[in-house]
């Protein structure tokens, strides 16, 4: 009996402890994956809502294509090399090509 009431103190005492190697795996997560998740949401949320006509753009499909017409929640490309007209979701922009002044000259 007494024994086991010595195990029972003994680890009633260390059960905050028990929780600080849980609360440091959920620290690392959060520095490790949501953040830098939440930052490049944001960065991506920025780019489309600066997109304007004449910007050239790659889709999430891999189309590369010049911008056209801006509508609210999709937009039009002209897509080479027979010049065709696109209707394709905003979402689905997923980069703008900006021209490098090195390589153009």
């Amino acid at each position: 009996m007494q024994a086991l009431l010595a195990v029972q103190t003994s680890t009633g005492s260390m059960g905050w402890l028990g929780f600080a190697p849980l609360l440091f795996i959920l620290a690392i997560f959060y520095l490790l994956l949501i953040l830098p998740q939440q930052r490049r949401q944001k960065k991506w949320q920025q780019m489309l809502s600066e997109l304007k006509t004449g910007d050239k753009v790659v889709t999430s499909g891999g189309l590369h294509g010049t911008i056209v017409a801006l509508r609210d929640d999709y937009l039009h490309l002209r897509v080479p090399p027979d010049n065709l007209r696109l209707e394709v979701s905003r979402a689905s922009i997923s980069s703008v090509i900006t021209e490098d002044p090195k390589k153009a000259a």
